[in-house]
């Protein structure tokens, strides 16, 4: 699914989890012309090169996920159309936003 989805990805670099490090998804990445940003498997005989200021933005992303989801209302999607969960996803960053 990885290749499938790379197709929509955007910006300047790829960043992914060791579970995406694969010689054709790095080639796929390159072929976008982003950078891929993907933590060596510890089963390669030799670790590839890692940009780990860019690494670490992934867990920034994670962490404001996993506090996004502690608002009831997003975790568990009580509005019915896009338009009015849309506005709880905006209601509820602006809160951690502010915090």
């Amino acid at each position: 699914m990885a290749e499938e989805l790379m197709v929509h990805a955007e910006g300047a670099a790829f960043i992914a989890d060791t579970g995406y490090d694969a010689d054709r998804i790095r080639a796929n990445v390159r072929k976008l012309g982003m950078k891929p940003v993907i933590h060596s498997n510890p089963s390669r005989k030799r670790a590839l090169p890692l940009d780990r200021t860019l690494y670490r933005m992934r867990y920034r992303v994670e962490c404001f996920f996993h506090d996004l989801k502690r608002f009831r209302a997003v975790a568990t999607r009580y509005d019915k159309t896009a338009t009015s969960y849309l506005a709880v996803l905006h209601v509820a960053s602006m809160l951690l936003w502010l915090r």
